[in-house]
C-alpha cells in the first residue's frame, strides 16, 4: 500500500513538471487525481496497520489472561491433592495426628464412593471458585456487563460494526460512553471484540443499539 502511494506521487509530480512546461491543463489535472489517490492509499494504510496492531495486543491480553487462570485451577488441583498432615512438624505433637489420619482412611476404604460420581462438595467448590475468580478478574470501577439473550448476542457476535476497547478492560462500549471519558479507547469491530472475549458494557448497552440499528435497517 505504501509503495504503491509512493508511485502515485513520483507519477503525480512528473505530470506537474511536464504540464507547466508544456502548458496542458489536461496533464495538470491528471498530476492533482494522481495525489489524491495516493493520499488516500496512506491513509487507507495507516488504518490497516493501527487495526493489525489493535487486534494483535488484546488478542495478547486475552492468552495472557486464560494462562493465569489455568495456572490458578492446577495450584488449586494440586493443593486439594495434598494428603492430610503433609507440612505438620514431627515429633510428640505429629504423632496424634498421624494416628488420626489412620482411622479416617480406614473409615473412607469401608465405605468408598463410586468412582464414575463425583462428589457434590467437590462440583460446588469448582464452581463457588471460577465464579469468584471472574468477579475478582474485573476493576473495582468497571459496570458490570450487560445481559443480553444468546440468540441476540449470536447476532451482535456476526456483526463488523466498530466499538470501542479499553486497554486492560474487559468491556466493549459505544462512542462517547461516560465509562470511556478520560481513559484511551480503540477502536475494534464488534464481531472481533466478542472473539477475543470482551462483553458489553451496561452502561452504554452497545448491543441494543447495534440491533435495534440492525432491525431498521
Amino acid at each position: 500500500m505504501f509503495v504503491g502511494s509512493l508511485l502515485l506521487i513520483v507519477v503525480a509530480v512528473g505530470l506537474l513538471v511536464i504540464g507547466l512546461l508544456q502548458g496542458a491543463n489536461t496533464l495538470l489535472v491528471a498530476s492533482i487525481a494522481a495525489s489524491l489517490l495516493a493520499a488516500i492509499a496512506l491513509i487507507v494504510g495507516g488504518r490497516q496497520k493501527t487495526a493489525a496492531g489493535t487486534g494483535s495486543r488484546a488478542a495478547t491480553r486475552v492468552r495472557e489472561r486464560d494462562e493465569e487462570m489455568a495456572d490458578v485451577r492446577r495450584s488449586r488441583r494440586a493443593a486439594d491433592r495434598q494428603p492430610v498432615g503433609v507440612g505438620v512438624g514431627g515429633g510428640s505433637a505429629a504423632e496424634p495426628l498421624a494416628d488420626e489420619t489412620s482411622v479416617m482412611a480406614a473409615v473412607r476404604d469401608e465405605e468408598p464412593y463410586p468412582a464414575s460420581i463425583p462428589q457434590q462438595h467437590d462440583v460446588h467448590d469448582e464452581d463457588d471458585y471460577d465464579a469468584d475468580y471472574e468477579d475478582d478478574e474485573d476493576p473495582e470501577d468497571e459496570p458490570p456487563a450487560q445481559q443480553t439473550p444468546p440468540a441476540d448476542a449470536a447476532r451482535v457476535a456476526a456483526m463488523s460494526t466498530e466499538v470501542f476497547v479499553i486497554d486492560g478492560r474487559p468491556r466493549y462500549h459505544l462512542r462517547g460512553c461516560v465509562h470511556m471519558l478520560g481513559r484511551d479507547s480503540e477502536p475494534l469491530p464488534v464481531s472481533e471484540a466478542v472473539e477475543l472475549g470482551f462483553t458489553p458494557c451496561s452502561m452504554c448497552e452497545p448491543d441494543s443499539s447495534l440491533l435495534a440499528a440492525a432491525r431498521r435497517v
